[in-house]
């Protein structure tokens, strides 16, 4: 407990902390949120709590897409109404979310549960490429999107991925750039988020 969590109740002071531990909370938004509990009533706060576990117990990742699930395989790998021959490559969960509101996407999804950053740790071999590349020895996948991020770890990600996958004869895309850079997926508005679907572009080999 620090210095400005030293004069409140230890219940309060601890949830102000592991509020602040989650991204995009800072001190004061902690504190909010921390009082709004206080004051909302038990069964709502019961409620959240329970949703809190059951995410932590009942989610589990899709072993084909890495997607988070209820089920393995996930709805989207197990629905035979996708178009198999495609696999969009994102960078996390709520990418998917945002591409399905489109409704321009038909195909599979790969998750690769973030991106090529040096400068934070992360290597190709904390990412799921092993497991794209698996399901890319099916011949039955003909092209594959990348739909990472339009910034500097985003590109190079794809560019990482690109070189891998060309090799194999399978057609490499790109997200066309109605996404401005350093823009996120899952913040994108799903007209722009159609026309860059769209508008994809093979990437270049040389």
């Amino acid at each position: 407990m620090n210095n400005r969590t030293a004069s409140v109740a230890e219940p309060i002071a601890r949830l102000i902390e592991e509020f602040h531990k989650l991204p995009g909370i800072g001190p004061k938004s902690a504190q909010r949120l921390t009082y709004f509990l206080v004051r909302m009533p038990s069964e709502e706060a019961k409620a959240l709590c329970e949703a809190i576990l059951a995410v932590k117990e009942k989610l589990i990742y899709c072993s084909i897409c890495q997607n988070i699930s209820e089920t393995d395989p996930c709805a989207i790998c197990n629905n035979d109404k996708r178009d198999h021959s495609k696999i969009c490559v994102v960078e996390n969960p709520l990418d998917i979310m945002a591409l399905e509101r489109t409704g321009e996407y038909t195909g599979l999804y790969h998750v690769l549960h973030g991106v090529i950053s040096p400068m934070d740790g992360i290597g190709p071999e904390e990412l799921k490429i092993k497991e794209l590349l698996t399901r890319l020895k099916d011949d039955s996948v003909k092209e594959v999107i990348l739909a990472t991020n339009p910034n500097l770890e985003g590109e190079a990600t794809a560019m990482y991925l690109q070189k891998l996958i060309t090799p194999q004869g399978i057609l490499t895309t790109r997200l066309a750039r109605g996404l401005p850079f350093g823009s996120e997926l899952e913040y994108a508005d799903d007209v722009t988020l159609s026309r860059a679907f769209e508008g994809r572009q093979e990437i270049d080999k040389s």
